[in-house]
């Protein structure tokens, strides 16, 4: 190859677009010199490490917010910079914070390493970022799979615990069937795209400009709509959809609980960065096809997730289904973004409004749970409220804004999802989504009864309650401020709101 070309093409590899990335993975490096640097005893500095460094990546990004590379393709097509990117840089960072903060209450209570799970938790984080800007199938793929392989590791974190163990088998074969099922689509797509005979071909198919440009000029092309099912079911599984949401309730019951909050929020939050650039963008002239799809997954992700939560006793698998449900309504929100603009907004708004709640929760469950933290029971919450008023305020916020209870940012989060598929002319799917609020009140103030209004049965036959972890400054800092945020962005918006369900 001529040596001309070659410069043209490293000249196109723009490093400073992707500083935020490269600030983690060498932050990800340094935690392992410090392993080795520092003596044992010692070992409790690199979480705060990680800390630091998080909140610095995270400064970074706010800061060069509207960065240059703004609209611009970089490493050849591979990715592109864009104001959602940007938005969920901000989302997996915050999300990383909570995940390295939760962890340091949970692996203390375990006799397990600890530099490796940070280290971990900081190139999935990188890696998240990448995708979020991915503008290539191939980035697409390379950047899933490097999030879920790392989630294959923490998923199974905890290796004494046969549930945790049987979790991370589990969600290795699914994980491993989800891959090659979303491989196989890609694979067809490229192949179709790249067929002489037909028109608008591209050696360039795995682009996502070109491909579109490819499926707009082929609006009908049977192998190019089994590519796109595929590709589409790939990614369902990766957000818990229905029929593909199998392994979400016993995974999230094994997953040490900061793996479970990062499965929940950041994992699900990936699947549909992915989803929403697929089918709002690449996919759009295939609506007659993506529209039925989303219609079909929306609707059966709702009533299942709902449905299959209100018989749950264990938080962990009640959590973990009532998160399919929340699944529903965001795929409710990809399946209006062709007919409505505002609804990418919503679906942004959303998963902020997700995170802040999910983590709350999870908060709360991270302190209440023993060293066996596959068993966290609802029994387990009696007496809250009386023991730890602080943990049963910050657990009713953060259930009450996922029910989506009015003055909460969850309900305001449903409402911008509920008016664009209202705009969308959804009604059937708005009616499902509705009826879903109204299941979920149920299983949601049922925690919340256990918390408040029951009283501890020491019985013979009753399971002793683990011990509950006292909450430390910085921990109860960062819980406070999500109970908070979810209490005013419920009644104030403001220009985040305005900003957000415009784009």
């Amino acid at each position: 190859m001529d040596i001309s070309v070659l410069q043209t093409l490293a000249s196109r590899n723009l490093w400073g677009a992707i500083t935020p990335e490269i600030m983690l993975g060498c932050l990800a490096l340094l935690l392992l010199v410090l392993e080795l640097l520092f003596p044992k005893q010692q070992h409790q500095a690199v979480p705060a490490a990680a800390l630091v460094g998080l909140l610095c990546v995270l400064s970074d990004v706010l800061v060069n917010f509207q960065s240059a590379y703004l609209g611009e393709e970089t490493f050849n097509g591979l990715l592109r910079h864009t104001p959602g990117g940007q938005i969920m840089r901000v989302f997996f960072l915050i999300a990383a914070i909570m995940v390295c903060l939760l962890a340091r209450v949970s692996l203390a209570k375990q006799r397990m390493p600890r530099v490796e799970f940070y280290h971990i938790v900081l190139v999935v984080t990188a890696a998240m970022m990448l995708l979020a800007q991915a503008n290539h199938l191939v980035m697409l793929f390379v950047a899933l799979e490097t999030v879920t392989i790392g989630l294959y590791i923490l998923v199974s974190y905890y290796r004494t615990s046969s549930l945790t163990l049987e979790a991370g088998f589990k969600y290795l074969v699914m994980g491993a069937l989800s891959s090659s099922i979303l491989l196989f689509g890609i694979v067809l797509l490229y192949g179709v795209a790249g067929n002489p005979s037909l028109p608008a071909h591209t050696a360039q198919s795995m682009h996502y400009g070109q491909l579109a440009a490819f499926l707009a000029a082929n609006p009908h092309n049977f192998l190019a709509s089994v590519g796109i099912v595929f590709v589409l079911a790939g990614v369902a599984f990766k957000i818990g959809a229905f029929p593909f949401q199998i392994w979400v309730p016993d995974v999230y019951q094994g997953a040490p609980t900061p793996v479970t909050a990062f499965l929940a929020v950041s994992s699900k939050a990936v699947g549909f960065t992915a989803l929403l650039a697929l089918a709002g963008t690449v996919f759009a002239s295939y609506a007659w096809l993506i529209a039925p799809v989303l219609t079909f997954f929306a609707a059966t992700t709702l009533l299942f997730g709902n449905l299959a939560a209100l018989t749950q006793h264990n938080v962990k698998r009640l959590i973990g289904l009532s998160g399919v449900s929340h699944a529903g309504f965001l795929i409710l929100g990809v399946a209006a973004v062709s007919r409505v603009p505002m609804a990418t907004g919503a679906i942004y708004f959303y998963l902020f409004a997700y995170l802040l709640a999910s983590f709350a929760v999870f908060g709360v469950m991270t302190h209440l749970a023993g060293p066996d933290d596959a068993d966290q029971e609802l029994d387990h919450y009696a007496g809250l409220s009386k023991d730890h008023p602080f943990l049963a305020l910050v657990l009713a916020i953060g259930l009450g804004s996922l029910a989506g209870i009015p003055p909460l940012v969850g309900f305001m989060g449903k409402l911008f999802i509920f008016i664009a598929a209202f705009q969308a002319g959804l009604y059937g799917l708005l009616a499902v989504a509705i009826l879903g609020v109204v299941i979920s009140i149920y299983y949601y103030f049922g925690w919340i009864k256990a918390a408040f209004f029951e009283t501890w049965a020491n019985s013979p036959d009753a399971p002793a309650r683990p011990a509950r972890t006292p909450v430390d400054f910085v921990t109860g800092l960062a819980l406070g401020a999500l109970a908070l945020s979810t209490v005013i962005l419920g009644f104030y918006q403001g220009p985040l709101g305005a900003w957000l369900t415009r784009r």
